[in-house]
């Protein structure tokens, strides 16, 4: 655990690597938690020893939801476009892309394997925050950047007194930028990408793995992160070039390792990700022969 000033940094397991996220704890005459994918212990040894009023998520995704259940008689609010989508199954279905790639039964097969804290942690959110407005809690006063892309309500956490930025799934790991859901979007995932780079903040805090960045170190790892979407665009080019179908593309194993392609999840957010980058480079799908067709 890390302090800068009244915050605190809180780990999930595995340097906060997905299924788990970093969270922060504002630990100010207000209590409050931003994200709740930390180390379960922790954020309840916090909750007994110093109390939680809120808890404040960032975006729906179940990496930085995961233990809102844990905490049922606490508030929890999350942006305002994500409310309705994050409060019933079709809709988070609908946005991770999983109608989008299997239709009606793709979802009835997911719903299955979905464990029942999944739904807890999402269902008991109750209210909503508004971008771009200061808040204060305590004396830490904090505004909720909408930095779409990642998802399409995606915020990020910005502490102007304090020039620290909540950057979240920024977060310059290997893998790359992660807009596979329905509702990503890589030309939003860009532009939010590069408003990050003009904030009045020394210190940048990831929603997993990387950790802490100063400015300069931020800026140039954001300029390596954003570079593996041109590589992705040249890969998957070529590929159609030399002549390979959508199904085809799907099984190389281009966002993910080929070998987890066999876990159904990963391969809808494979396809969906393949998908947006055939767009962005003015291909179309043809959904009756998966045939790749490129637009004048």
């Amino acid at each position: 655990m890390e302090r800068i000033g009244p915050i605190l940094i809180l780990e999930g397991p595995n340097h906060s690597k997905v299924p788990y996220s970093r969270s922060l704890f504002l630990d100010g005459s207000e209590k409050v938690l931003i994200d709740s994918g930390a180390e379960a212990k922790t954020l309840l040894d916090l909750k007994q020893e110093k109390g939680m009023e809120l808890i404040i998520n960032t975006h729906y995704h179940p990496d930085h939801t995961t233990h809102n259940h844990l905490f049922p008689d606490v508030t929890k609010w999350i942006n305002p476009i994500e409310f309705e989508t994050s409060r019933t199954v079709e809709g988070v279905a609908r946005a991770n892309a999983i109608y989008q790639e299997w239709g009606a039964d793709g979802v009835e097969k997911w719903e299955k394997t979905l464990p029942l804290e999944l739904i807890e942690n999402l269902s008991g959110i109750s209210g909503t925050y508004d971008y771009e407005t200061e808040y204060r809690f305590g004396e830490v006063k904090v505004i909720f950047l909408h930095t779409p892309g990642h998802t399409s309500g995606f915020s990020c956490p910005y502490f102007p007194d304090l020039g620290i930025a909540f950057v979240g799934d920024y977060d310059m790991t290997t893998f790359g930028p992660w807009y596979n859901g329905t509702d990503g979007n890589i030309d939003d995932f860009i532009t939010s990408g590069e408003r990050l780079l003009t904030l009045d903040a020394d210190t940048f805090i990831t929603g997993h793995q990387k950790g802490v960045f100063k400015k300069q170190e931020f800026k140039a790892a954001m300029e390596k992160f954003l570079t593996i979407i041109d590589k992705r665009d040249e890969m998957i080019d070529q590929y159609v070039r030399n002549g390979l179908t959508f199904e085809e593309l799907t099984e190389i194993g281009i966002f993910y390792p080929k070998r987890t392609l066999e876990n159904p999840l990963l391969k809808t957010w494979e396809r969906s990700g393949i998908r947006k980058h055939l767009v962005r480079l003015g291909y179309i799908v043809s959904e009756s022969s998966r045939e790749l067709v490129k637009l004048k």
